[in-house]
């Protein structure tokens, strides 16, 4: 089933649900609604399937998706199955990413970020609901004229935007 104007949030589940379970509490009547998907919530992939079959169940699950927010902790780099297709997905289809490093790191943590992203167009900041908040509204805009423009580097935003979020 396809979820319209959706943010899919990939992560590892295994040592990082703590961080994807705080952000989800962040969607309240306070703020404008995140419509936060992930394949965790909705779990209909088998892990004995065939890797095929489960790629494919990935898909129809990222189909619609607006945005890719990566949460990326302390064993990211090393994850080759979900994190890396939905990566894929994301890169083929030229969806706007926002790289959020659970270290505090505010640009790209060569040591941590997945291989698969470090070369590829995506937005790397630290995890935080006003720096993520700004990223989803402001990221898209930015990642589609950049996509036109044939640009591929890793951005973050400089530190002033952090300062004006009160950070």
């Amino acid at each position: 089933m396809a979820y319209p104007n959706k943010t899919y949030v990939c992560f590892d589940a295994d040592n990082d649900m703590e961080s994807f379970l705080e952000m989800t509490s962040w969607c309240d009547d306070e703020r404008p609604a995140i419509n936060i998907h992930n394949i965790h919530a909705i779990n209909t992939l088998d892990d004995s399937a065939s890797p095929g079959s489960s790629r494919r169940k990935l898909r129809e699950h990222l189909a619609g998706t607006r945005v890719l927010i990566v949460l990326i902790g302390g064993k990211a780099e090393s994850l080759y199955k979900y994190v890396r297709w939905e990566i894929e997905y994301a890169v083929e289809h030229k969806l706007p990413i926002i790289a959020a490093n659970l270290n505090d790191t505010r640009r790209l943590d060569p040591q941590l970020c997945p291989s698969i992203l470090k070369d590829q167009l995506a937005l790397h900041i630290s995890f935080g609901r006003e720096i993520i908040d700004y990223a989803l509204y402001e990221w898209p805009d930015t990642h589609a004229s950049l996509v036109k423009k044939g640009e591929s580097d890793d951005f973050f935003y400089k530190n002033h935007v952090y300062r004006n979020l009160g950070l």
